[in-house]
């Protein structure tokens, strides 16, 4: 039995997996998919925590090489930038005890779900991917959307990064050129853009954990959004279901079927899901835990999460196969309204005596300079609600919002 576990970007929440680990006994080892990670996960970086960093400089083979030292059982993706590779590393280094490997475009790239889910016959949203504005208008009008809402945003991104809405008759060819050739905020350009439906309804998030592609549920949770010009919409709340609420049971069956159709065999899943009129529809899919800080609320949620499940299941062989929701949880998305001097920080003063209070993250100084709230990359401050009466969670969501309200943003 080896004493290390080698984890591929263990970035944004993937970050917890080096304590967990080495409580449980392993000696974590990194491996960074480039000389530096994405700007977007410099802040979640912490080399100090692993007893050697590896870093990717083109050659899997060589890198595989230089970890055979480790004699590794199993590698761990910790953030979406690390999945390829290590899905790339355990093919070379343990072959046959990772995800499907012919399907692994279709656990990263979002073209590449929607094809794997229409081979195997999955409901799924209709969409293109193209790099010629030509050739999408063509789709469009091939497909009776042109002059319809739409969502166009890279194959590649994270965290609602670069996804805009294009609204009824809107100028679709503007937000088209916008993604094509930039550089996202995981450091990929954009060499293609996605056209797709739009989805009506209430958009999901369901965690799951597979061991042998057996899938087991991890936390469930409903997403509350704001729209914000032509943003798909801004998170604004997080709400965690039971696992026998009636929401939970109409998502089950057709998360399973994702998690199949991209070839997800062990290890996290995180899929994002639209229940629309005509039943469940995908948004994406992902082959590692959630992000966002949301380790922790699902651990407030549940008394368990992604990173807890993963150890359980790679040190100790245990495995799940469901979750139990311990108390009600609300995580809130605190935003800034455009960029510029955050001016008040004391505008959050006595938050903390609000009934349901747990916990709260400003990650902006007073008077430093603050995007404008775009996506999770840039919220203002993160809040975390828990109470047992969900009508005191609501008073104290309201309250918090006209905190927000009051925040003062002077120009930069």
């Amino acid at each position: 039995m080896s004493n290390y576990t080698v984890i591929v970007d263990p970035l944004s929440t993937g970050q917890e997996y080096a304590a967990a680990f080495r409580g449980a006994g392993r000696l974590p080892v990194a491996v960074l998919s480039a000389a530096e990670p994405p700007a977007a996960y410099t802040g979640s970086w912490h080399p100090e925590d692993f007893e050697q960093v590896h870093y990717f400089a083109g050659d899997v083979q060589a890198l595989a090489d230089e970890l055979r030292r480790y004699e590794p059982e199993y590698l761990v993706a910790g953030a979406e930038s690390g999945v390829e590779l290590c899905d790339q590393l355990i093919e070379i280094l343990v072959p046959g005890t990772g995800n499907v490997p012919e399907l692994a475009a279709a656990r990263r790239d979002k073209w590449e779900m929607g094809e794997a889910l229409a081979a195997a016959g999955v409901p799924r949203l209709r969409q293109f991917r193209t790099a010629d504005p030509a050739e999408a208008e063509q789709w469009l009008k091939e497909n009776d959307l042109l002059g319809r809402r739409l969502v166009i945003k890279p194959p590649k991104s994270a965290a609602g990064d670069e996804v805009y809405i294009v609204y009824e008759d809107g100028d679709w060819r503007e937000r088209f050129d916008r993604v094509l050739g930039r550089t996202n905020k995981l450091g990929l350009t954009n060499d293609a853009v996605l056209l797709q439906e739009f989805a009506e309804g209430n958009e999901y998030l369901v965690d799951t954990y597979s061991v042998d592609g057996v899938h087991a549920l991890v936390d469930v949770c409903r997403y509350t959004k704001v729209a914000h010009g032509d943003k798909i919409g801004i998170y604004r709340r997080i709400d965690f279901l039971a696992e026998d609420d009636p929401e939970v049971a109409a998502l089950w069956p057709y998360t399973q079927q994702v998690l199949d159709a991209v070839g997800m065999r062990v290890g996290c899943g995180h899929t994002e899901i639209m229940m629309t009129p005509d039943g469940p529809r995908l948004i994406e899919v992902a082959a590692r835990p959630a992000g966002g800080g949301h380790q922790l609320i699902s651990k407030l949620a549940t008394g368990d999460n992604h990173i807890l499940r993963t150890v359980a299941h790679r040190v100790r062989g245990e495995s799940r196969s469901g979750y139990d929701l311990i108390q009600q949880v609300r995580g809130i998305f605190v935003m800034a309204p455009r960029e510029g001097y955050f001016r008040n920080r004391e505008v959050f003063d006595g938050i903390d005596e609000l009934k349901s209070f747990h916990w709260m993250k400003i990650l902006y100084d007073e008077d430093a300079v603050v995007p404008e709230t775009v996506d999770l990359f840039s919220c203002l401050a993160w809040v975390i609600l828990l109470h047992s009466d969900p009508a005191t969670l609501d008073a104290d969501y309201h309250r918090v919002l006209e905190m927000e309200s009051n925040i003062v943003i002077a120009d930069a």
